[in-house]
């Protein structure tokens, strides 16, 4: 169930979405968006404090939570893991406009927002992680998610300049930077399981059981396969 104030940015992210094409995730936007959606202005500013930012971050959010419904209804159980990670990242960017999301990423190339786009993303990788059932509460935590963080940018930057019939030149791209992540991860496993290597791996593997994933409420997601 929504919420008076999630309705009344979601009123003004609609009313957004004709005029970021034109004047991208800024003041002109959201003032047309504001009179567009029938909203007080003021009440606007106590939905938005800081206006196209927040509203750009919005837009995110929503992206985010469309790409959880995409992931709950897709039947994943006869799929590889490493499939099941292109799958999620593929629902993301699919979700997206092209022209919002290459607007948003030059509002977020600003300094004064670098912070705020690099926590978006790495909300939308920990979702991910999240929905196909990662329960590592150790320096993998972070891992994983800085890793699939990286790969999701790298994707979304080559999927705005890609105009291949149906993206496809879009999604190699994406199997190739997946691909990359995994042979890291099988690297690890197997150093940590070679008795000539494995005492080098002492110093950081110590350092990785002290470091614990942050105590978070977990979200539910009700998936159509067992996780990993």
């Amino acid at each position: 169930m929504t919420t008076p104030y999630e309705d009344i940015k979601s009123a003004i992210l609609d009313a957004a979405m004709m005029h970021v094409a034109f004047d991208g995730w800024s003041d002109a936007t959201l003032k047309a968006a504001v009179a567009d959606a029938g909203v007080d202005p003021a009440l606007a500013r106590a939905v938005l404090p800081r206006g196209p930012v927040d509203l750009a971050l919005a837009y995110h959010a929503r992206g985010d939570s469309q790409m959880l419904d995409r992931i709950r209804s897709m039947d994943m159980s006869d799929l590889r893991f490493r499939d099941k990670v292109i799958a999620a990242v593929r629902a993301r960017i699919e979700v997206g406009d092209k022209e919002a999301v290459r607007r948003g990423m030059t509002l977020f190339a600003l300094p004064q927002y670098a912070g705020d786009g690099a926590k978006a993303l790495w909300t939308t990788a920990d979702m991910i992680w999240d929905a196909l059932g990662d329960r590592s509460d150790d320096v993998n935590w972070y891992t994983k998610r800085a890793s699939l963080t990286a790969v999701i940018s790298a994707t979304v930057l080559y999927w705005l300049g890609d105009d291949s019939d149906g993206s496809e030149a879009t999604w190699d791209f994406l199997d190739r930077r997946v691909d990359n992540v995994m042979q890291v991860e099988k690297l690890k496993a197997q150093v940590n399981e070679n008795p000539l290597l494995k005492p080098f791996m002492a110093g950081p593997n110590w350092l990785g059981q002290k470091i614990r994933a942050p105590m978070r409420k977990p979200r539910h997601v009700d998936m159509p396969f067992s996780g990993q």
